[in-house]
């Protein structure tokens, strides 16, 4: 049919980088890059960016692309002796196409890709372990952007091994000052600003006046991100992730970053579905599954309350 849209598209990005896009009918879309399984773009139907990326990110491995979702594995924060976010965010993917087909009949959604992830013979010299790791990138009906991952020990004669992971998320945000977080009060958290003391939420909603970098414990599977001056709210679900990250560098780190503008961020925020404190043990032959899930919410105000309008990542 003439304009329908293509709801899986394998492209060349920014500097030849091979990306998929996903559209929906409606209009939303996401892109996926292979290099890193990174997801760099999400829209609304109204053609709108909801993730945030530096205008200074740099498409160019081996240094990882500064926004998007990330995908941090096998370690996400100082654990050990690997680089802090591990290092499959700068590797490339395959699409995997055995066993499932690209696209499943049978699925309510036909923009999706399988990615996945096995070490090479250098890998194995950094972490010494046999795995594959299997990304599923998807659009829902409505725009949600949902993302599955699976990590699978291959080797029955291995012992088991240990990771951290997460999915380290930045948000499109209109202005930092007026973005609010529910859902972390009363919660204890680890401040990586104050060598990981542990304290506890005293915020009945989270804003925003300086650094943070904050990860909180046994967080609830939904959180949610309100942005005053958009009268919208980000609705994060996770499954499998007990921990939330938030993080926003301010005005001296992001001076001092290569790869981000001075002022942007003002415009970004990281909350970021994670299980960083607790690492997971996977003995021979296991599978770990972590899910999560965006979604847009229309938000107004009745005595400082959220008030849901309808699901939707239009306006």
């Amino acid at each position: 049919m003439s304009g329908e849209k293509i709801p899986v598209q394998l492209c060349k990005g920014v500097n030849g980088l091979d990306k998929v896009v996903l559209r929906e009918p409606k209009g939303f879309s996401a892109e996926v890059y292979l290099y890193g399984g990174q997801v760099t773009s999400w829209k609304n139907n109204f053609g709108e960016e909801m993730l945030f990326a530096s205008n200074k990110a740099i498409f160019k491995p081996p240094k990882a692309v500064h926004g998007g979702i990330s995908i941090c594995f096998p370690r996400f924060g100082s654990h050990g002796s690997l680089e802090q976010q591990g290092f499959v965010r700068n590797r490339f993917w395959s699409i995997d196409t055995d066993p499932p087909p690209p696209i499943r009949k049978s699925s309510s959604s036909k923009a999706y890709v399988d990615l996945i992830f096995k070490p090479s013979v250098e890998d194995a010299k950094v972490w010494p372990h046999s795995f594959e790791f299997l990304l599923k990138v998807a659009l829902g009906p409505t725009g949600e952007l949902l993302l599955t991952s699976r990590v699978r020990h291959l080797n029955p004669n291995e012992k088991p091994f240990s990771f951290t992971f997460a999915y380290q998320t930045y948000l499109s945000v209109s202005d930092i000052s007026e973005i609010r977080i529910e859902g972390l009060e009363t919660r204890n958290y680890l401040d990586n600003l104050r060598n990981k003391e542990l304290f506890t939420e005293q915020q009945n909603a989270i804003t925003f006046e300086s650094e943070i970098d904050k990860i909180y414990l046994s967080t609830p599977n939904k959180i949610a991100v309100i942005d005053h001056k958009r009268r919208r709210t980000f609705v994060l679900k996770k499954d499998g992730l007990p921990d939330a990250v938030v993080w926003n560098p301010w005005d001296k780190k992001a001076k001092a970053m290569v790869d981000f503008g001075n002022d942007e961020y003002q415009r970004m925020l990281c909350v970021d579905a994670a299980n960083e404190v607790a690492p997971i043990k996977l003995r021979p032959g296991e599978e770990w599954r972590g899910k999560m899930e965006l979604s847009v919410v229309h938000s107004s105000y009745n005595s400082g309350q959220l008030v849901p309008q309808k699901v939707s990542t239009g306006r």
